[in-house]
């Protein structure tokens, strides 16, 4: 018999997108081949829905239901909006790199400044030579649909024993409405080198819009790398990023990530600990509200011995938004004296808030330290009773007690001044909610 597999509408639309699109994205003929399979890989398998075991949680199929057009190129009022927004989200002393509607904006970025201490290209320029960046063995639709449809990003070299005077900022900005962006990006960071990589994903105007995000990373050996995540999409935005991190020897890592925007969200992290001796911190907050839905899914695979990682996970939870973590530590055979730990909590501030925590341990050695706990509960009534009687407003009391609740994570933030800049977001998040 013959079987022929029927699409949905939304399957046509995204072909159509495809095929539309093909002609505007950057790539040789090599490349060109690579998208295509790409897309085939997602058309295959379509939106992932619950009964995919890593999605259960984030069911793109009804949270999303399609994949929205390209956005155009960014005219002159665009890039004076994102101009704006650029002054607006800047972190004082960092070189910025600004890609607005998943293109790369030069005039907007502090290229010469940078070009001193770091390689860089952009990913435009990159695959008119080389489909590498677009590779990917993952079986993700997601992640297929990205390297389909990937039209700029960045391209970091930090040379061995670099020790970079000040961070990098990627500053994502959207102002095309109701349009999709697709960017992807490289950082390779060598032996002994130290620095502080900051992303921001910010709207400018824009409404209803979706951003796909990859970023790929390679620590060297006995480096020292903080990499600051920050989103704070518009209210009706979708933000679905992966990453792919791997870690060389005697290396530390310090990864934080604060959620507190976007209708839908996920961040995807696939952690390789693939050098002796190193040490992974991962800290991240989730400030939900509204119907919003805020997905942190991490993979830590510790692939050799001796390695430590720690995870410290916070959600505050108001409305009826909804709240996803999912950690997963592999621990390999040969994975010998490793130390892996990791700890979530929801702080849940109405009696529709949702938080599904799922943390995983698959431990395949025999001399390790491992382990893992969730939590999720409201407010405690004696503090806020003990806190009002001493004069403060309910919400004051609250604000209070939420900052003390998602400070533990905030204080892993090694550099002062991104500390007080990521307080301050929690603090505006704490305001709005007022």
């Amino acid at each position: 018999m013959n079987v022929a597999v029927a699409k949905t509408g939304n399957g046509r639309a995204v072909s159509d997108l495809f095929a539309s699109a093909e002609g505007r994205l950057p790539g040789s003929p090599a490349v060109v081949a690579v998208r295509r399979e790409a897309f085939e890989t997602y058309e295959r398998l379509g939106l992932p829905h619950r009964r995919i075991e890593e999605w259960k949680y984030t069911d793109l199929r009804a949270l999303v239901g399609e994949v929205l057009p390209l956005a155009a190129a960014p005219d002159t009022a665009a890039l004076k909006r994102a101009a704006d927004a650029v002054k607006a989200h800047a972190i004082e002393g960092a070189r910025k790199l600004v890609l607005v509607d998943g293109v790369f904006a030069a005039d907007l970025s502090d290229v010469k400044a940078l070009a001193s201490e770091v390689g860089f290209k952009t990913l435009r320029e990159t695959l008119e030579k080389d489909a590498a960046l677009l590779m990917t063995a993952s079986t993700d639709a997601v992640i297929a649909l990205n390297a389909a449809l990937a039209t700029d990003g960045v391209v970091l070299s930090i040379a061995d024993g670099a020790q970079l005077s000040a961070p990098i900022q990627i500053i994502h900005i959207a102002t095309a409405a109701s349009a999709s962006a697709f960017t992807r990006s490289q950082v390779a960071v060598g032996n002994g080198a130290r620095a502080t990589i900051i992303e921001s994903f910010v709207a400018a105007g824009a409404k209803a819009y979706q951003v796909s995000d990859a970023v790929i990373v390679t620590i060297g050996d006995n480096a020292d790398v903080a990499h600051i995540r920050l989103m704070d999409d518009a209210p009706d935005a979708v933000n679905i990023t992966s990453q792919f991190v791997t870690v060389g020897a005697n290396t530390k890592v310090n990864f934080f990530n604060m959620t507190s925007g976007a209708a839908v969200s996920r961040l995807q992290g696939f952690i390789t600990l693939a050098g002796e001796g190193s040490d992974l911190a991962i800290n991240g907050v989730n400030l939900l509200q509204k119907t919003e839905h805020g997905d942190t899914t991490l993979v830590v695979d510790h692939a050799v011995p001796n390695c430590v990682s720690r995870e410290i996970f916070r959600a505050v939870i108001d409305d009826r938004a909804h709240s996803v973590f999912q950690g997963r530590i592999i621990v390999r055979p040969d994975a010998q004296k490793t130390d892996g730990k990791m700890m979530t909590r929801a702080l849940l501030l109405s009696d529709e808030a949702e938080a599904d925590n799922k943390p995983e341990l698959e431990i395949f050695a025999d001399d390790v330290s491992c382990g893992h706990g969730a939590t999720a509960g409201a407010l405690d009534d004696s503090l806020l009773f003990y806190l009002k009687a001493r004069g403060l407003p309910e919400k004051q009391a609250q604000a209070l007690l939420i900052q003390a609740f998602v400070g533990e994570a905030i204080e892993q933030i090694a550099d002062d001044g991104l500390r007080e800049h990521v307080i301050g977001i929690a603090e505006r998040w704490l305001e709005r909610r007022s």
